[in-house]
């Protein structure tokens, strides 16, 4: 087993998702770093911050260029950053007198920290589509079951009908909210870093504000207001958005979870195993079909929340530039963005795979007896006598509804001679409120 399941190859297929992890390994950060460097000598060079030749000549042997990681490593452990090094290496492919110009104004973390972001806004794009993908999975799942009625449990506890197109439209709503989310924090998130040693740009003179925002054009990311070297409010900010999002899908999972189980049995996680036959089989018992992704689901989320007071720690930040609570922030963003991936990932195969078992939720309904429709009962009676007097009428019968297995629709009649029509109290499908119209304000903001 791995330091960390999210570089795994044998778990990668459960606990990471590749083409977000890829964003954050070595040589895409390297990469990353190298187009901030060359877009620096753009921007200034266009500018006549640095020379012309100078400015092309750099972004000439940047283009392209694939910067060993290995030639970083024992330099990043020396300085604490990588930057050092990485200039250092540049200079020696670059002429010197182009060389000089390289990293101009900037310091290392305006480097990094603006690579991070780079990073970032790839990942973003990465989340924002499979939330979609989930989103309109889920809006079609709603709709399908809106009449698909079962059991409501509250504490774990059977409580009142409901329809499954209902739970699905509540697992909803939040990543609509999400998305609202996403798109208000983007440009909070998605800015340039650039303010030299200690944030004041003096090594540019009176232009450091025109560099850094040629900067932001250039790299398409927005432009803070000042740098934000120990603001990182923005990073805390899209943390906490990345734990909304797998804490939400956290809680789809758990709901599978119960409701797959053997005793319930209203779904499944559906889809065939990448090698044949069905997904979730166990080493010794045939009859068994685990719910993998919900569990997953559940579990990234858990990790997510452990994650989430560490970027919080990280917002205190030493003075104008700090290293221990930015070394925070290398440990753990990127691993809480690749928890999130992983959560999107599971949980757009169970909004695409998950088997319903309608006839099975009438069956759970109807075991209970009627005790599901106790609270109907008793509005039904308060129509025609005081209404403490009708619950505790309902609430005798069901006593002896449990005790004796009659239906609780057979026992109320003998107690009153109250005029209701019990045939129709005894559907579980007449008592569900406003569920269509709470189905429809939800899925019409997807």
């Amino acid at each position: 087993m791995t330091v960390s399941l999210f570089d795994s190859i044998l778990f990668q297929s459960l606990f990471s998702d590749r083409e977000v992890a890829q964003l954050f390994d070595d040589q895409a950060y390297v990469d990353q770093m190298l187009r901030v460097e060359a877009a620096l000598a753009r921007v200034q060079g266009r500018l006549g911050v640095i020379p012309t030749d100078a400015a092309q000549a750099i972004d000439a042997a940047l283009s392209g260029m694939t910067l060993p990681v290995g030639e970083l490593t024992d330099g990043t452990g020396d300085a604490g950053v990588p930057v050092p090094t990485l200039v250092a290496a540049l200079r020696k492919r670059i002429d010197d007198e182009a060389g000089q110009y390289l990293h101009w104004g900037a310091t290392s973390q305006d480097i990094m920290d603006t690579a991070l972001t780079l990073s970032l806004g790839q990942a973003v794009a990465v989340l924002e589509r499979e939330l979609d993908k989930i989103v309109h999975a889920l809006a079609l799942m709603a709709k399908a079951h809106r009449g698909s009625v079962m059991p409501a449990r509250t504490r774990s506890q059977q409580a009142l009908p409901m329809t499954f197109g209902l739970k699905v439209a509540n697992w909803l709503a939040p990543l609509l909210r999400h998305r609202v989310r996403l798109e208000e924090l983007r440009s909070r998130l998605l800015s340039v870093q650039f303010g030299g040693a200690v944030g004041t740009l003096s090594a540019l003179g009176g232009r450091g504000l025109e560099v850094m925002e040629a900067l932001a054009v250039e790299l398409e990311l927005a432009s803070p207001d000042v740098p934000w070297h120990t603001q990182r409010d923005g990073l805390a900010e899209f943390a906490g958005w990345l734990s909304l999002v797998s804490g939400s899908l956290g809680k789809v999972g758990q709901d599978v979870v119960l409701l797959s189980q053997s005793e319930v049995g209203e779904v499944r996680e559906g889809g065939q195993a990448s090698g044949g036959g069905g997904r979730g089989g166990s080493s010794t018992m045939p009859q068994k079909s685990n719910p993998v992704s919900s569990e997953a689901l559940v579990t990234v989320a858990k990790m997510n929340t452990t994650l989430l007071p560490s970027l919080h720690q990280a917002l205190l930040q030493e003075q104008e530039r700090g290293g221990v609570a930015w070394q925070l922030e290398w440990l753990t963003l990127p691993q809480m963005v690749t928890c999130t991936a992983v959560s999107l990932k599971h949980a757009r195969y169970l909004a695409e795979n998950l088997e319903v078992d309608t006839a099975r939720m009438r069956s759970n309904l109807d075991a209970s007896n009627g005790l599901l429709l106790a609270e109907a009962a008793t509005f039904a009676l308060a129509e025609h006598m005081p209404r403490p007097d009708a619950q505790a009428l309902v609430k005798s019968a069901c006593r002896d509804a449990l005790e004796s297995g009659r239906h609780l629709m057979d026992l109320l009649p003998e107690r009153s001679d109250a005029p209701v029509d019990w045939s129709h109290v005894r559907e579980p499908a007449n008592y569900l409120g406003v569920t269509d119209e709470l189905i429809d304000r939800v899925i019409k903001g997807v």
